[in-house]
């Protein structure tokens, strides 16, 4: 079996992710967020980090108004230009405003430690069977939750990956930096 470089899985995942039709799109992600709300991880959590989808990513409006709806502390990464990443709380009235990367963040709010997360609802590009995932380059999620590669072992938080199936890959050979998610969850599983 060859060994595909990271770059080409990530061209993949994000071509196999910007194909899908509209209506596919839609469908997929409505199925995609009644799976992660119907699991123990949603229930059991008091505090989710959620991303607000960038372009073709899965749209996860539906975990927003479930989580709130259930009184749930939610709260949205937001990059920092020294490549760091923080969790700020996001309500139906926060204000948005676009990063320089394109993509919506909470003006304030209320920050959590990532350490205080039960749940986080990760976006990535392309994924395998060994939950290994490929964001879009940047570390932010490897830089944020390294500790839970660390000797300690902590039991939170569950980083939930959230995809489609077309994004999944046959392997990706991780970095040593690499964090692995606990879950994925797709539109099949």
């Amino acid at each position: 079996m060859t060994h595909l470089p990271t770059t080409e899985l990530r061209d993949r995942g994000q071509n196999a992710r910007q194909n899908l039709d509209a209506d596919l799109h839609m469908k997929y992600s409505q199925a995609i967020c009644r799976r992660f709300l119907k699991s123990g991880l949603f229930f059991r959590s008091k505090t989710i980090a959620c991303y607000l989808p960038f372009a073709s990513e899965v749209d996860t409006s539906t975990i927003f108004e479930r989580a709130w709806r259930a009184r749930k502390s939610v709260f949205v990464p937001v990059m920092d230009n020294g490549h760091e990443m923080r969790f700020v709380q996001i309500e139906r009235n926060t204000r948005l405003e676009l990063n320089p990367f394109g993509i919506w963040e909470p003006v304030s709010g209320s920050e959590i430690s990532a350490k205080n997360l039960d749940v986080v609802a990760t976006p990535l590009v392309a994924f395998d069977g060994n939950l290994h995932r490929i964001g879009m380059g940047g570390g932010y999620f490897d830089r944020c939750f390294h500790f839970l590669r660390g000797p300690r072992q902590w039991s939170r938080p569950k980083l939930a990956g959230i995809a489609f199936e077309c994004q999944r890959v046959e392997k990706i050979h991780p970095n040593p930096w690499d964090i692995r998610l606990y879950r994925v969850f797709t539109e099949a599983n």
